[in-house]
């Protein structure tokens, strides 16, 4: 949950590196979180088939779209590409490159997006 609540901090901040604990537990929560509220969509009766979106679900998934996007840059930081190859995710088949790298360890050291996040402590 720590590792979650770190993305969260750092929400802003396109810069730097995230190590592959805080993007995977960032997308675990994020996940767990979308799966419950939208069994409280369904419970609640919030849930519209005609769109096929749930009013808690869908306010959720509008406030993790900048701590997701910002966490998944810093990633690509970790393994020494740009943020821009996020967009890669948006490209059919292609996008199994970007999940490559979001499996793949980070580059050992300091690279030009900033020091090694295995090496810091962990802080926002």
């Amino acid at each position: 949950m720590e590792w979650f609540t770190l993305a969260l901090r750092r929400y802003t901040r396109f810069s730097g590196r995230s190590r592959r604990k805080e993007y995977w537990f960032f997308t675990l929560f994020f996940a767990l979180g979308a799966v419950a509220l939208g069994m409280a969509d369904l419970a609640l009766g919030l849930y519209s088939e005609s769109t096929g979106l749930g009013l808690l679900g869908s306010l959720w998934m509008l406030a993790m779209l900048v701590p997701s996007t910002t966490v998944t840059v810093r990633r690509f930081h970790d393994t020494g590409r740009s943020g821009w190859w996020l967009l890669v995710f948006l490209v059919p088949l292609i996008g199994l490159l970007g999940l490559y790298f979001m499996v793949k360890d980070g580059d050992p050291g300091a690279n030009e997006y900033g020091p090694d996040p295995k090496q810091e402590p962990l802080a926002a």
